[in-house]
């Protein structure tokens, strides 16, 4: 097997009986979801490998969208690996007392902006996903075509959930945007965010990512637990260092 069969996402690695006909597995798919649970168990490990792992991941993971042609899902991926190398970068860069990144919980000002933002966020997007997405999915289709995809103009229907799935990315990103900077909060919105996409792929029929989601669901939790005491310990460390 050569390295474009394999991230073919109609090159089928196991037929899952589940649902009406079973679910063909793709290889792409399968080798995508390891390097994500890996991810995400070392990053609530705190350890600096689980950037290496998502980076494959969310490539592994644009390359299933352009197939499928969800261009939006795409462009989050993008921003998935602009994010992980940054958290690489922020985790292993000494800060200036020549410490690297402590594990620690968000002040009340930023906790506030933070949640003021992510609601508005959620609340816009929830209102004007369908247009939005439709225009983008147009624009990066042009964009494609300029480069001689040969893609057709996308036929796309309406949002199933346009609440929750705007609910999902908002907090996805901002989730994401935590991690880097090594905030504990980032797991209780992982919890969150693995609950609600649960839900959602198992009333679409997508029930391989939400058994998936159920396994990153209990990881997020642990990883909760594991940095509150990390943040904890880290207070104490320094309320000590200073008196």
């Amino acid at each position: 097997m050569n390295i474009f069969e394999l991230l073919d996402i109609n090159n089928t690695l196991v037929n899952i009986p589940i649902g009406a006909g079973g679910y063909a597995m793709s290889w792409i798919e399968a080798i995508a979801a390891v390097f994500g649970l890996l991810c995400i168990w070392f990053a609530s490990k705190e350890k600096t490998i689980n950037y290496l792992f998502g980076l494959l991941n969310v490539t592994l993971f644009a390359i299933i969208f352009y197939q499928i042609q969800l261009y939006a899902l795409l462009l989050l991926q993008i921003f998935f690996f602009c994010a992980n190398i940054y958290g690489w970068y922020a985790w292993t860069r000494p800060t200036a007392s020549g410490d690297t990144l402590a594990v620690r919980w968000l002040d009340k000002q930023k906790l506030m902006v933070t949640a003021v933002i992510s609601v508005i966020s959620v609340a816009l997007l929830t209102l004007y996903i369908d247009p939005v997405f439709f225009a983008f999915a147009n624009v990066m289709v042009d964009v494609l075509n300029a480069f001689g995809a040969g893609l057709a103009d996308p036929v796309l229907q309406p949002d199933a959930f346009p609440f929750w799935d705007s609910a999902v990315t908002v907090l996805s990103v901002v989730a994401q945007i935590l991690m880097t900077r090594k905030y504990v909060e980032n797991w209780l919105l992982w919890v969150v965010i693995n609950i609600i996409s649960v839900g959602l792929y198992a009333a679409q029929g997508v029930y391989v990512l939400s058994i998936q989601y159920s396994i990153l669901l209990f990881i997020a939790a642990n990883g909760a637990r594991e940095w509150s005491q990390l943040a904890k310990n880290n207070k104490t460390y320094k309320e000590e260092a200073t008196a």
